[in-house]
């Protein structure tokens, strides 16, 4: 699909003090000198303490709003149409199976792909960095999982927090190796891969030794390639 797409592992969510070396590639990607900044936290059930977070984030530097499909207060329910009027739409993570339905609910995909088309950078991180692929590794039903029901705006599956959390490398690769998932990318934590029209444009981090993979099937085994990863000034460790 047209435009571009950032999936990550990194951003405000995973800093104390809200600041991310990643966040601000996104807000430069938008080309605007204020930022209209969305952001959806479907897939955390619209945790007002998230959203909090990325208010204080983005304050002073991003006109800033939250898309909440739960009619939480102090939001209450929008038309999600206004996505098409954001610069960047910013995901949350969470639950990516409730998130894709009830996006599917509302509408949202197909926002999503005419906001995507008419220039609106779309970004994720976790949840929301899975929901982008055709498939992807999720905790959404407890145990660690393939789902193969995401969007589809990237072809292949994405595997979030590679090397951060137990178990999600081997099975990964487990996944890919037999065929339950196919190929993709896997983002260690504080990393991030940049997509446009659907092709991979570079992988970046905030931090030391946080690699980004493809990963990919070859006869009954898993193959894993490092990318190289652009890392950005501004965050030491």
């Amino acid at each position: 699909m047209r435009g571009t797409i950032v999936a990550l592992g990194g951003g405000f969510s995973m800093s104390d003090d809200g600041s991310s070396p990643i966040d601000d590639v996104l807000l430069d990607l938008t080309g605007a000198s204020r930022p209209r900044v969305c952001f959806i936290p479907t897939a955390s059930g619209d945790a007002e303490s998230y959203s909090r977070r990325f208010e204080d984030a983005f304050a002073g530097r991003a006109e800033t709003s939250v898309l909440s499909l739960f009619c939480h207060d102090p939001w209450g329910y929008a038309d999600p149409r206004i996505l098409l009027d954001q610069d960047l739409v910013y995901v949350g993570g969470g639950s990516t199976a409730n998130l894709l339905a009830v996006w599917r609910l509302h509408g949202l995909p197909e926002i999503l792909a005419e906001a995507a088309g008419n220039g609106v950078v779309l970004a994720g991180i976790s949840a929301g960095m899975n929901c982008w692929f055709e498939s992807s590794s999720t905790d959404s039903f407890g145990p660690l999982a393939p789902l193969r029901d995401g969007l589809g705006f990237l072809s292949g599956s994405a595997c979030p927090h590679y090397l951060g959390e137990p178990e999600r490398r081997d099975l990964y690769q487990r996944w890919v190796a037999a065929g339950e998932l196919e190929g993709g990318y896997a983002v260690d934590e504080y990393a991030a891969i940049v997509m446009h029209d659907g092709q991979f444009v570079e992988a970046i981090c905030e931090q030391p030794d946080r690699p980004v993979f493809r990963v990919h099937r070859d006869g009954e085994r898993a193959v894993e390639e490092r990318i190289d990863v652009r890392r950005l000034p501004g965050r030491a460790s």
